[in-house]
């Protein structure tokens, strides 16, 4: 039998990324994201959902564009702190020891330490309620060779990207590889007359 928890946003897991903007001066400001996820793929986009109260809710619709950064597990610490203070007060990149970087496409800052690193053009706005979904289509996507399968593309087990547990207000690594998308189901569906 299942539990109710009620009306929550509750999800698992969710993403430990880095949103970068520049703001209205043309500092570079970062802030963690854990609302968000691709949201197509023609074209390639990616949403975020941001309180209106952030630094970073007003650089975005400013300047039309996002990088969104995501770290490395042993990152997890900086990926955090980054997500309790307020640019509006600090310079969190240079407390963090972390770099700046103009991303080639859009006019926002990339985080050079960060393995992964995705250019987002704002094209669509959405408010929701307490958050605004910003809509980000993907200009490039930026990784270290580091990260890279044998095909070119990044390795979720090379990168191991912290991932957000909502309803324990924890941090977790990427765990064991399960088996191929879309290979894993044909068993099944092969069944199915």
């Amino acid at each position: 039998m299942k539990r109710s928890l009620g009306r929550k946003a509750l999800i698992l897991p969710s993403p430990a990324w880095v949103v970068g903007t520049y703001d209205a001066e043309g500092k570079a400001n970062v802030m963690t994201a854990a609302w968000g996820g691709i949201c197509c793929s023609k074209p390639p986009a990616l949403c975020v959902s941001l309180r209106e109260a952030t630094y970073t809710y007003q650089a975005i619709v400013n300047r039309e564009a996002f990088t969104v950064n995501v770290p490395a597990a042993e990152q997890t610490k900086l990926a955090d702190y980054i997500g309790v203070v307020s640019g509006r007060d600090i310079d969190k990149l240079a407390v963090a020891g972390l770099t700046a970087v103009s991303a080639e496409h859009v006019d926002a800052p990339l985080v050079d330490e960060f393995p992964l690193n995705v250019e987002c053009s704002l094209i669509h706005t959405l408010k929701i309620g307490l958050h605004t979904l910003f809509v980000g289509e993907i200009r490039d996507v930026k990784a270290e060779e580091s990260i890279l399968n044998d095909k070119g593309l990044p390795s979720i087990e090379k990168l191991r990207p912290p991932i957000f547990s909502t309803g324990e207000a924890a941090y977790y690594a990427v765990g064991e590889a399960l088996g191929p998308a879309f290979e894993m189901g044909k068993e099944i569906a092969g069944t199915v007359p």
